[in-house]
């Protein structure tokens, strides 16, 4: 028994001191160079290993794969495949018909037409644009994790060893690093805003508010071993604007205000998100709407306006897709925020797949389980890339101006321009789409009659791109 009680406090002494020397190495090594916003470049340095890590791997796959006679793995596509604009419709099914129609008088259906659309819903089966924009990009190698179509790992002893090894670190000393600092940073924000909230005056509540702010992202932004590379920080978003940017995850916010503070927009929650919306609006002006008023275009327009005309509050940050997306492409983005008639700073973000998939996908994995598969993948690296500010030109109505602006993210962020609606993620396509197809069909069977009369309406269309007038039908109900 005595012997049991030496044991018992010899254990008890360790334990203390190791609690004591890791939230030393933390409090010294993490959370003060995130409060005075430098780095020791000790993520760099873990980058530039993993790197050589994986060549390292990558050079026994294929000579184990090579000894055993193996096909390694080898993804068909490292995206979304981009088309060129197919010609028109007439041009297709004339085609199709051959010369033998062109004899006749009057259009009128024929049978080959059924081939035309065949052909097009088969291309869409095999290539669905809006589906490959929900599922993880696929990688061209191996990075020692699990999502993977093979089982690299049992190539060789070698690979064996080091990707448990790799696991031992990912979830033995990464995953509780990271949960740490998390909560580390979830409590300061919860406590800091708070107490800011209650000063009285206004321009050193703002200071502290941003500085507060600052100091809780950027020890989130440690949790997630986070490098981000800002370029362009001349057109970072001024007060009185609005930010735009295409959205992967939801950790795009802290990537974003690691570097800046912004005003979010979002609806109401409850639980512990509900407590971190209400410190937070106590200390800075943040715009959180009730379920029953975000269905209110009007009501969301006016306060999104009222913000913005305020030239001492910080830009808003909107991601106008409305959901999260893949990374590989850039999907159609809502015209309420391009409607307000203020400045709009776009900004594209890009994340590296070969440390951690960003993505999250809403509709196989909750917050938690994202969140754990997040804090135990290798690191997120990610560029962000600031635009010049555009403003809406004349004559250009909110679709048109949401569709630039997105252009702009997707040429700059290497990401495929879309026009369709991220809501296809859960629902089916809109009817006025449908629609929009028929019409075109129709206008083949009707011919070119009355061609003086429609000169102007075909004028019209060709300054107005048929996706421009799919998207404004699309977004309507929005």
């Amino acid at each position: 028994f005595y012997l049991l009680l030496i044991f018992c406090g010899v254990f008890f002494r360790c334990l203390g001191i190791s609690i004591m020397v890791w939230f030393t190495l933390l409090f010294v090594f993490i959370i003060v160079p995130a409060v005075l916003g430098v780095s020791l470049g000790i993520r760099r340095l873990y980058i530039v290993t993993l790197l050589k890590v994986f060549e390292w791997a990558t050079s026994r796959m294929e000579m184990g794969a090579k000894e055993k006679n193996q096909q390694l793995y080898k993804p068909y596509s490292s995206g979304i495949i981009a088309k060129e604009p197919p010609s028109s419709w007439q041009q297709e099914i004339q085609d199709l018909r051959g010369s033998a129609s062109c004899l006749r008088s009057e259009p009128e259906f024929e049978m080959a037409d059924i081939f035309y659309f065949c052909r097009r819903g088969v291309e869409s089966i095999m290539d669905d644009e809006v589906t490959k924009c929900f599922s993880a990009q696929e990688l061209e190698s191996w990075n020692l994790l699990t999502r993977s179509n093979y089982n690299f790992r049992h190539i060789s002893l070698r690979l064996t060893v080091l990707w448990g090894l790799g696991v031992l670190i990912r979830y033995g000393v990464l995953l509780p690093l990271r949960v740490t600092l998390a909560v580390t940073g979830i409590s300061l924000l919860l406590v800091l805003t708070t107490l800011v909230g209650l000063l009285p005056n206004r321009e050193l509540k703002f200071f502290l508010s941003e500085k507060v702010h600052l100091m809780c992202y950027r020890i989130c932004v440690r949790a997630l071993t986070a490098i981000i590379t800002y370029h362009n920080r001349e057109n970072k978003p001024k007060n009185g604007g609005i930010c735009v940017a295409n959205h992967t995850t939801p950790i795009d916010v802290i990537i974003l205000a690691n570097d800046g503070c912004y005003s979010m927009v979002g609806q109401v929650h409850g639980g512990l998100m509900g407590m971190i919306q209400r410190a937070m609006v106590r200390s800075s002006p943040h715009i959180w709407f009730e379920r029953s008023e975000v269905k209110d275009r009007h009501l969301v327009a006016k306060r999104l306006g009222d913000h913005v005309a305020d030239k001492t509050k910080q830009p808003i940050l909107i991601f106008p897709e409305g959901t999260c997306i893949n990374n590989t492409s850039v999907m159609m983005f809502k015209k309420g925020s391009f409607e307000i008639g203020c400045t709009v700073y776009p900004v594209a973000i890009k994340y590296d797949p070969r440390f951690g998939d960003a993505f999250w996908n809403s509709s196989k994995f909750g917050m938690v389980n994202y969140l754990l598969r997040m804090m135990s993948s290798w690191a997120i690296v990610c560029s962000v890339w600031y635009l010049p500010p555009m403003n809406r030109e004349e004559g250009e109505d909110a679709v048109q101006f949401a569709n630039r602006v997105k252009a702009a993210i997707a040429a700059q962020g290497g990401l495929v321009d879309l026009i369709w609606d991220g809501g296809l993620k859960r629902a089916k396509v809109k009817d006025a789409f449908k629609e929009e197809q028929q019409k075109l069909y129709s206008k083949v069977l009707v011919g070119e009659q009355d061609q003086g009369d429609q000169s102007d309406n075909k004028l019209v269309e060709d300054e107005n791109p048929k996706e421009d007038k799919s998207h404004q039908d699309s977004t309507e109900v929005q």
